[in-house]
């Protein structure tokens, strides 16, 4: 996301991501990221357990669809960082609205089941059209 976080300035949107961790443990990620967005913390998982996220077992690293998610994320330079408080919690994508509005959910099925940087700026798109916002 670190990457595409000008293209979602562009459209007038803001990004953030939370994490499992505590403070150091964001500090550390922020740091080996390098991502300039806000990063919350939510130790107790309270923001994943609104959202509905699902958590995985030791099965899903077994798991076809991981593999090749694994292979993808290592080609394009992307490496493991430290092991959170839970490594088994599975994440979700979201877009926002203006007054509490969803406007899309991507809920993770596994490890490296996110939702494309393209996928998150065509919701964006959509929401403008559909609100004619521009």
């Amino acid at each position: 996301m670190r990457a595409h976080e000008s293209e979602f300035r562009e459209r007038g949107a803001a990004l953030a991501a939370i994490s499992l961790g505590d403070r150091n443990y964001a500090r550390m990620f922020r740091e080996e990221t390098g991502i300039t967005f806000p990063l919350l913390i939510d130790e107790r998982r309270e923001a994943y357990a609104v959202a509905g996220l699902g958590v995985a077992n030791l099965l899903h690293i077994l798991r076809r669809d991981n593999l090749k998610s694994r292979k993808r994320a290592r080609a394009a330079g992307h490496q493991q960082h430290k092991l959170g408080r839970n490594p088994f919690q599975l994440g979700g994508s979201f877009v926002f609205g203006p007054g509490n509005l969803d406007c899309f959910a991507h809920v993770s099925e596994t490890f490296g089941d996110n939702a494309t940087p393209a996928t998150l700026l065509t919701a964006l798109l959509e929401f403008e059209i559909f609100t004619d916002k521009k």
